[in-house]
């Protein structure tokens, strides 16, 4: 699995550092995890194949987590490049999604689900296993946020796992779903840390990838990495041997 950094910010104006996304590519398919206003730039800045992609999740309902969603989904009536797409797009989110997106749809007028394939927008509850894309398992569970914020934990089947908290803050689920089934390369994407257990970094409220080796947990604040900068490309693997920046 490739995950790309596309934003690990807020929405508040940062130089270097967009509001959340996340782009995780595998074998049998693409999802971007949380869906900031700047995701469709970073996309095709970083010449993501976006007219393929399979499938969308959305942890919670925070604007920074999902105002261009609905921007994306407009473009998509009208680009061009998609217009020959007949392959279903499933978007993913909490409970209450459908209502939240269907209110955007009739404030907008813009008539989203009219699209040249078929939209499938899915709620999922706490703890329910599903399958953003066929072939790829994902579990949630609840974080310390919003009433509906979801983490998301994600295993390709070849055992290689990636787990996306989105905002949290310290939660005994949280820590279980680092160290249950984790292999050495596997990645647990933070956003917000709160508590003296998920360490909070200098810049403030921003992403971490977590590693799990023998000796313990790392924490790799994902800006100190280079991501989301423009003229940067904010690639890791995650898995395997093929590791590469």
């Amino acid at each position: 699995m490739q995950l790309t950094i596309l934003g690990s910010g807020t929405s508040a104006p940062h130089p270097e550092r967009a509001a959340p996304a996340n782009w995780l590519q595998t074998a049998k398919g693409s999802l971007i995890m949380d869906f900031g206003a700047s995701t469709a730039y970073r996309v095709a800045h970083e010449q993501l194949d976006w007219v393929n992609l399979d499938a969308i999740w959305i942890s919670h309902f925070h604007l920074d987590h999902v105002g261009g969603l609905v921007p994306f989904l407009f473009g998509t009536r009208h680009a061009p490049q998609i217009q020959s797409r007949r392959k279903p797009l499933s978007i993913f989110g909490p409970k209450g999604f459908k209502d939240l997106l269907l209110k955007l749809d009739e404030a907008a007028k813009g008539k989203l689900f009219e699209q040249p394939f078929p939209l499938v927008v899915e709620e999922v509850s706490d703890g329910e296993p599903f399958e953003p894309i066929v072939g790829i398992s994902a579990t949630t569970f609840s974080t310390p946020h919003t009433t509906e914020s979801l983490a998301i934990r994600i295993e390709d089947g070849d055992g290689r796992t990636v787990a996306y908290t989105s905002d949290t803050g310290y939660s005994e689920s949280l820590d279980v779903c680092i160290r249950s089934g984790f292999t050495p390369d596997g990645v647990f994407v933070l956003q917000e840390q709160t508590d003296r257990h998920t360490p909070r970094t200098e810049g403030g409220d921003e992403a971490c990838a977590v590693g799990t080796t023998e000796e313990g947990r790392t924490y790799t604040p994902l800006s100190g990495m280079g991501r989301d900068r423009s003229g940067s490309r904010g690639r890791e693997v995650v898995g395997g041997n093929d590791n590469r920046s």
